[in-house]
């Protein structure tokens, strides 16, 4: 694809405790209640409560779970989260700020963030402790905001996530101790396996699934598929395989990402039968090729939209920042700026997606 680059029953103490502090956080999140990461309030002034109406999607849906092919709310109804995906954090870390936050929670409305923490390509495995950290504060930033967090491991090349087995154990040990007791994290655990099959990306999962819930037994974790996520039509297979062969644990989802002026007809009918069978996230699209270079197209883009509004499936875009190529949002120098809201700063592709975001 883009080549640069149920729930436990029963209750224990221990679960006991875990549901009251999400419970506390999220009363947080619907009082406005923000961390130092948010902008201040004038001084001398007590911040006031959202009505019932201003709700953070956060706030209105509290902890996510998987309930048959659906993302559910804390309620047990189907909800789909759009929003936007950072780029390379190594690269585009000043496009991810207060402000620029700001500007994706009240203007574009979004309802999550996808942190991307690439493992190689100067990310991850340069410096592990400062990228969690960075990962961290991101993620932070997004909860301060109402918004879901998709934690992204970033693996791309090589394409199997085994090769980067021992570091994915890591990272994910320190995010889900982290957040084991907040409602607002989804962990993407393999971001575009490729050049491997189905059945080695299984015992990927099957060995890191296990270190998430360890720490956070709670949480929505999203598998990547085959053929850079592509449920291996990128390499001559399809959903098929999943189908026949899913991942050995529960509240999960499959990843797909599509490029719509590369990924045509067999792609979006792909999406369409996986659905059918599977619960799928689409954590990653453009509406541009397949390296997020080019002429958009919108036409065909719109045709994914419509179907994974009809079939309640959550979606991320590819990439909220200024980098020259089409599939950034923003106009190139934006991010050395304060200037986020309206569509002033945006390239042709940020016009479009930010309005089917506020939709």
């Amino acid at each position: 694809m883009h080549q640069r680059t149920t729930p436990p029953t029963g209750s224990t103490p221990t679960t006991g405790r875990r549901r009251m502090a999400r419970k506390a956080l999220l009363a947080a999140s619907a009082l406005g209640v923000v961390t130092a990461l948010m902008a201040p309030v004038r001084a001398g002034a007590a911040p006031a409560p959202a009505s019932p109406t201003a709700a953070t999607p956060l706030a209105a849906n509290g902890q996510l779970s998987v309930c048959g092919r659906q993302l559910c709310n804390d309620s047990g109804q189907a909800v789909a989260l759009n929003g936007m995906s950072t780029h390379g954090t190594q690269w585009y870390a000043q496009c991810v700020t207060d402000g620029s936050l700001d500007a994706l929670a009240q203007d574009w409305r979004a309802d999550v963030l996808r942190v991307s923490t690439y493992v190689q390509e100067g990310g991850y495995e340069t410096d592990p402790a400062g990228f969690t950290a960075r990962a961290q504060k991101f993620v932070d930033a997004a909860h301060a905001r109402g918004m879901y967090a998709v934690i992204d491991w970033h693996m791309l090349s090589p394409g199997d996530p085994n090769a980067n087995l021992s570091r994915a154990k890591t990272f994910f040990t320190a995010m889900a101790k982290k957040y084991k007791n907040h409602p607002g994290v989804l962990y993407e655990i393999a971001n575009e396996p490729s050049g491997v099959s189905w059945s080695g990306i299984k015992s990927y999962a099957e060995q890191i699934i296990p270190v998430i819930r360890a720490q956070d037994p709670d949480a929505v974790v999203l598998v990547g598929t085959r053929a850079w996520s592509s449920f291996g039509v990128s390499e001559g297979s399809d959903e098929k395989e999943v189908v026949n062969n899913p991942v050995r644990a529960s509240n999960i989802m499959y990843t797909f990402h599509f490029y719509a002026a590369s990924h045509r007809e067999a792609y979006l009918n792909a999406l369409d039968r996986a659905s059918d069978k599977l619960p799928v996230f689409v954590t990653e699209f453009g509406t541009q090729n397949y390296a997020g270079e080019g002429a958009n197209d919108f036409t065909m883009s719109q045709r994914y939209l419509d179907l994974m509004k009809r079939k309640k499936i959550s979606w991320t875009n590819w990439n909220y920042s200024d980098d020259h190529r089409s599939g950034a949002v923003f106009k190139t120098g934006t991010c050395d700026g304060s200037n986020w809201t309206g569509t002033g700063v945006l390239k042709e592709a940020g016009v479009w997606i930010r309005e089917r975001i506020r939709q």
